[in-house]
């Protein structure tokens, strides 16, 4: 089955860390999730994130993360982890792309296997399109 659901961020808390220098800015984020649609719950992401320039636009950026979805999916209710990541650099649409990981599923969720992306369209609105199995 594959669903799309449109989520939005509903806490950011981001911490640099390493050796501040000259080139590239890297941080640690927390954050919250809230998805509406036909995954329709609450995401718990923690981020490493790298930033070419730390005052300039999100381009030349990348992202890798664990989310804990505690979510309602396909009318079965139960938790699960996403691990993702994402790039996004001058010229070139953002790229994401991640997994379910197998048998992080709890409850209703239990068996829940899959592949996810996240968009975000021209007026900022985020979308997660997961194509996924429960066995």
């Amino acid at each position: 089955m594959k669903i799309v659901s449109e989520f939005e961020v509903t806490a950011w808390d981001a911490t640099p860390y390493g050796e501040q220098r000259e080139g590239p800015f890297l941080s640690e984020a927390h954050a919250v999730k809230r998805y509406r649609g036909d995954l329709d719950g609450e995401g718990r992401v923690r981020l490493l994130m790298c930033r070419a320039n730390p005052d300039g636009p999100l381009e030349n950026a990348g992202y890798v993360a664990s989310e804990e979805v505690s979510a309602t999916l396909a009318g079965r209710a139960g938790t699960f982890v996403l691990q993702h990541w994402g790039v996004a650099g001058p010229g070139a649409p953002p790229r994401t792309a991640g997994h379910v990981v197998p048998g992080s599923g709890t409850g209703g969720l239990s068996g829940l296997s899959g592949t996810m992306e996240i968009h975000v369209d021209a007026d900022g609105a985020h979308t997660l399109a997961l194509d996924f199995e429960i066995v």
